[in-house]
């Protein structure tokens, strides 16, 4: 279902008051934003107590499908919201620039950002990783890993009481992972060249930006073009916090919507679609405040307030480096002529 939402529409009826304060910040940013924003209402959630969340697509910019663009996404895991609310510190960082500042203004001239900050508003509201089918979104998607994968972690049919259920065999994919799928579709999989930056946490003490594959430790076919995003990357960002790898480094899993969505980006020719996955270290945060790990949400998130400020700052340079290279990709991306060498360079790097 899809529906525009006007710019004067109040903050949704439909969540009971301070219940999911993501969903009302991410409302209250759609109201400042005003026109500037093309908003839709992707699919709604409806809970079984009667509850409904919608999930909404956010779009800024330039609507032409020739222009190049970026989606941010986040919220695909419930427990971890420090990932959605990173994705809404930038909307938030954009929408309140465009009442001033002309040079955001020239470069949404020549691209597309697309915003879904919280994919998962069910699992949100109930502090669960899986949505309220028990369902975890990223081992949803119809791809089946090549190789062994961790026990339970890589995706399990036991049961949706036990974690990373990936859904009964043959199901439809969940009406959270369609709404994303329909989304990177519509935005990015069309257009000559597209990022997408996925936010979660829980992995480590240092924070890693992934990238396909996660079903196999096949290199991904646009390997060239990762490897000269990464180094204009470290040319602007030297003292940079981020291990930048493919994921099958770390462990391979069934289901992966990015990898899902990636090989589909593939069938057409011509198009260049790179999706990142930004893996908090909430290791780090436990490290400092040991209490955390008696809080379910504490494992994923900063529960001090002075760190959750930090963590939300410390990424808003990573999301507005993604906007400007999409808008400059033809400046970097590499040409047929250094191919082999830079597959060379990349091979040796990261496989």
């Amino acid at each position: 279902m899809l529906r525009r939402l006007p710019p004067a529409t109040p903050p949704s009826t439909t969540v009971p008051e301070n219940v999911l304060p993501e969903l009302l910040a991410l409302e209250k940013i759609i109201e400042q934003g005003g026109p500037d924003l093309q908003v839709r209402v992707v699919r709604e959630v409806s809970l079984a107590s009667g509850q409904r969340f919608p999930i909404y697509s956010i779009g800024i910019g330039n609507t032409s499908p020739h222009v190049p663009a970026v989606g941010f996404f986040g919220g695909v895991h419930g427990l971890e919201r420090i990932g959605a609310e990173v994705v809404l510190a930038y909307l938030q960082n954009i929408a309140m620039r465009l009442r001033w500042d002309t040079t955001l203004h020239q470069q949404l001239e020549q691209v597309r950002l697309v915003f879904m900050p919280i994919v998962n508003p069910g699992g949100m509201w109930a502090a669960t990783r899986a949505n309220p089918n028990g369902v975890d979104l990223m081992r949803n998607a119809p791809v089946q890993a090549l190789d062994r994968v961790p026990f339970l972690m890589g995706g399990q049919r036991l049961s949706a009481g036990l974690p990373w259920y990936r859904g009964h065999p043959g199901a439809p994919m969940e009406v959270e992972s369609q709404a994303l799928c329909e989304v990177v579709g519509a935005e990015l999989l069309h257009r000559p060249f597209s990022l997408a930056l996925d936010c979660h946490s829980g992995f480590g003490v240092r924070d890693r930006l992934w990238f396909p594959f996660a079903h196999t430790r096949k290199p991904i076919a646009h390997l060239n073009e990762l490897h000269a995003l990464k180094d204009i990357f470290l040319q602007a960002h030297s003292n940079h916090q981020y291990i930048i790898e493919p994921q099958s480094t770390q462990y391979l899993a069934h289901g992966d919507l990015w990898d899902y969505l990636y090989l589909q980006s593939c069938e057409q020719a011509g198009r260049i679609f790179l999706p990142l996955t930004l893996e908090m270290g909430s290791w780090i945060w436990i490290k400092k405040n040991p209490r955390q790990l008696f809080s379910r949400l504490g494992i994923f998130n900063p529960l001090i307030d002075h760190r959750q400020q930090r963590v939300l700052r410390r990424h808003l340079a990573l999301l507005d480096f993604l906007s400007r290279a999409a808008c400059s990709h033809q400046r970097w991306v590499p040409g047929a002529e250094h191919y082999a060498q830079r597959r060379a360079n990349a091979l040796a790097e990261w496989y």
